[in-house]
């Protein structure tokens, strides 16, 4: 399949979309669950979207990064819905990173 590169940018946007407003839906999944299975999380994808806006000189901070993917701010993010991670979390973590 040939697409343009407007489309294929537009059909990865609106992907993109649909995992953040995804991720929006399901608070109940942790960051350390997604880290341990699919190794990135939602810090991840602000991280990178920051980095996207650096690429092409657009003002973005941290925490404007993280209110995109998250819906709201981070801190309020973590109040509602972030729990501590458990033993198993925590060990699933450590293996993964030495991968």
């Amino acid at each position: 399949m040939s697409l343009s590169d407007k489309t294929r940018t537009e059909l990865e946007a609106a992907v993109f979309r649909r995992l953040v407003e995804h991720l929006r839906t399901r608070a109940d999944v942790q960051n350390i669950d997604l880290m341990n299975l699919a190794g990135f999380c939602r810090n991840c994808l602000s991280n990178w979207m920051k980095e996207a806006a650096d690429a092409e000189h657009i003002p973005m901070t941290k925490d404007e990064s993280r209110e995109l993917v998250y819906g709201m701010p981070y801190e309020e993010w973590k109040a509602k819905y972030q729990r501590e991670a458990s033993p198993d979390q925590q060990a699933g973590f450590e293996r993964a990173r030495k991968h």
